[in-house]
């Protein structure tokens, strides 16, 4: 069966982990707690802290500590999009892709292909990245977007979630992602994978599924 859909990994897959560790997550952690502070008596900002603690120093308090271990807390996540959303729309920030990235995208969407992205990053955040970019904005190339609230990246079940909601068969589907324990809850419901293994990211090599060194380097007939 032909492949129908490209689902696609962002943080080492799209773009440098160096840009996610080392530009994302200190300037979220450095505006996090005010930016809380100002706007926890509005709505998402409020339902998100009641997922942490009722009171709002001790939900920061917790927000800093998942933050530092890299937890994919959903809670974190939403918030992390909101202080991201604000460095965007003001130029402090600008997402990095690889340079690869648009010109496989485009080339897999204009062969008929849907894509989407799965990333731990909020759907917020993720529509970010992609609109406010170094090489311009991708959003349109985009049809789905999914992040922790379908399930965690390396457990199969959220995979089926997301071919349900798609529509598509497993084997219409394709998953590129940099990460060996996702490709294999991806693959364990028949969905072909290919890990992205960049040299600037430094991606232990898998045994278990296609590899490729760049997403520009993958054909259309590869997927």
């Amino acid at each position: 069966m032909a492949i129908r859909f490209v689902l696609v990994d962002i943080e080492g897959t799209t773009s440098s982990i160096d840009f996610v560790k080392k530009t994302l997550f200190p300037y979220s952690r450095e505006r996090l707690p005010d930016y809380v502070r100002a706007h926890a008596d509005e709505r998402l900002v409020r339902s998100q802290l009641a997922l942490v603690d009722d009171d709002v120093e001790k939900a920061i308090d917790k927000l800093l500590e998942w933050l530092d271990e890299d937890r994919k807390a959903t809670p974190l996540k939403t918030l992390q999009g909101m202080v991201w959303r604000v460095g965007y729309e003001d130029g402090s920030l600008r997402a990095h892709m690889y340079a690869d990235t648009p010109i496989a995208l485009r080339t897999w969407r204009d062969a008929g292909l849907a894509l989407g992205v799965y990333s731990s990053g909020s759907v917020a955040a993720q529509k970010l990245m992609f609109k406010y970019s170094e090489v311009g904005d991708l959003t349109d190339l985009f049809k789905h977007h999914f992040d922790t609230t379908v399930g965690k990246k390396i457990e199969p079940e959220s995979y089926g979630r997301i071919l349900a909601e798609v529509g598509y068969g497993p084997r219409e589907v394709t998953f590129l992602s940099d990460s060996e324990a996702e490709l294999d809850a991806a693959s364990s419901l028949g969905i072909s994978t290919i890990q992205i293994v960049r040299p600037e990211d430094g991606t232990p090599r898998t045994l278990r599924h296609r590899t490729a060194n760049s997403m520009g380097v993958v054909n259309v007939a590869d997927l």
